[in-house]
């Protein structure tokens, strides 16, 4: 197999609208318009709880890769498969794409944290080299026994985008809030994206004048969007926080547009591109200090608070709403550090840089 050469594995539909699947279609367009072969082998849905079927199918897709292979795996798959990457490792060139550890995913019962706590750290065992998205998710996974030089970091790329033109964080109170300053999530309604913390810390702001536009899948986790629109109307905020699903690329931008502040009460983030591509709006933001979220947002460019804090996350809110001068501050150091967000394709440059450097060593008793 050529050097450039490379097979990557993806879990389930590699289309779907999330940070890990941008990132993983980014790469793979990107590494095959700069010659490399790049050959994508999907396995089946529902990872990091396979089902016999998707465990039968994945046995067969991997031991259909030839001896030798570079096999780039996303960790949604490789932490969920020990046994098959145990099984091949002696033939095959493991390398472990982590967004960010499964353990860590909101919602898991302490029984289910430590099954995939032991399944992932089996098979990031018999990686070649792990890439992960940002330095907090490679010093998470110290506790899985993965060394340090083991470790890549490539962080996501950001496309360019236009400033937000929206009524602007230099109105003053009062036409703020006759207007209404509006607020724009994009996460998926996931219990890990803490959507029931934002709606209750906007309880308490009701006297404000705000609205507020979520954009991500409500149809992932049915349960949770269900709980989230019974949420919004329990708390009467029917009429000011809109639910969009998932929206074109052209819908997208028209939110971000007009959009006056980016807000994410997440529990935790591997990087948090959503909150990279609100930088690059030059949007303020309010958000938490989970995982990498203090590296991609600058303390200039937003206000972070502990993850579930309702209060300090309403405080958060309240003083963005109240405080024009803040909004002018948080929005000027956003679009100071849109110049610093990498491209995609330093991005891929830097993921391939990190792929010669872990593809150093011969799989034994199989010729590199």
């Amino acid at each position: 197999m050529p050097a450039s050469a490379l097979v990557f594995v993806v879990p389930g539909d590699l289309g779907s609208a999330t940070g890990g699947y941008a990132y993983d279609r980014r790469m793979i367009a990107g590494l095959r318009a700069t010659g490399h072969a790049v050959t994508l082998v999907s396995l089946a849905a529902g990872f990091p709880w396979p089902d016999a079927a998707a465990q039968a199918h994945a046995a067969q897709q991997l031991g259909a890769i030839g001896d030798g292979a570079r096999v780039v795996v996303d960790g949604l798959a490789f932490g969920a498969l020990p046994a098959l990457a145990e099984q091949h490792a002696a033939r095959l060139r493991w390398v472990a794409l982590v967004h960010h550890p499964l353990a860590l995913e909101t919602g898991l019962g302490p029984e289910q944290g430590r099954t995939l706590f032991d399944s992932e750290r089996r098979a990031l065992a018999t990686a070649r080299g792990v890439i992960v998205t940002s330095a907090a998710t490679a010093r998470a996974l110290a506790r899985y026994g993965v060394a340090a030089e083991r470790v890549q970091v490539v962080h996501p790329g950001t496309d360019p985008a236009p400033l937000a033109t929206g009524p602007g964080p230099g109105a003053g109170a009062g036409a703020a809030r006759q207007a209404g300053l509006c607020l724009l999530c994009v996460a998926t309604l996931i219990p890990r994206k803490g959507h029931a913390v934002l709606i209750e810390a906007l309880r308490g702001l009701q006297d404000r004048a705000w609205t507020l536009h979520c954009v991500g899948s409500a149809t992932r986790d049915a349960g949770t969007a269900r709980a989230l629109r019974a949420a919004i109307t329990a708390q009467g905020l029917g009429g000011r926080v809109r639910l969009h699903g998932e929206v074109s690329a052209p819908a997208l931008q028209a939110l971000y547009a007009q959009a006056d502040a980016f807000v994410l009460a997440t529990y935790f983030e591997g990087y948090g591109m959503a909150l990279a591509e609100a930088l690059a709006h030059g949007l303020p933001v309010v958000s938490t200090t989970a995982g990498a979220i203090p590296d991609t947002v600058p303390a200039d460019a937003g206000l972070l608070v502990p993850p579930g804090d309702v209060a300090a996350l309403r405080a958060a809110l309240a003083a963005l709403l109240d405080e024009p001068a803040l909004r002018a501050r948080l929005a000027s150091g956003a679009r100071s550090a849109r110049a610093a967000l990498p491209s995609w394709p330093q991005a891929v440059a830097r993921f391939a840089a990190a792929l010669a450097s872990i593809d150093t060593e011969a799989v034994p008793g199989v010729a590199p």
